[in-house]
């Protein structure tokens, strides 16, 4: 098993990155819900080429839900990938609120630019 990577939050520009070895490897893109409570929303996950199957995208998609348990606010996995996660690690990713989600699919449909 590889070492954990580590995890940076860029909030400014929503990425979730991580680093083996002070080498860019994986992001999850996301934004902060504008409407309260203000949930984190995953948008894409990426592992860069060759690095996948290392568990990098697993890490980072567990530390974001970590981070948002911390600051107290849901998680609205809209990346495939991290719904995936959530489903079998439903332990570490509680279900959002369903009107939480909508607003998070609307806010993403007012933004494409941005994804």
């Amino acid at each position: 098993m590889a070492a954990e990577p580590e995890i940076r939050d860029d909030r400014e520009k929503g990425r979730l990155e991580a680093f083996e070895d002070g080498r860019y490897v994986g992001v999850v893109v996301y934004f902060v819900l504008d409407a309260e409570p203000h949930a984190l929303v995953a948008v894409h996950t990426v592992v860069e080429e060759g690095n996948e199957g290392k568990g990098i995208a697993g890490s980072l998609v567990r530390e974001f839900y970590a981070i948002a348990a911390r600051q107290g606010v849901p998680v609205v996995p809209l990346c495939p990938y991290a719904a995936k996660w959530a489903e079998k690690h439903p332990d570490e990713a509680p279900v959002p609120p369903e009107d939480v989600v909508r607003a998070a699919k609307v806010q993403l449909k007012a933004t494409p630019e941005l994804w």
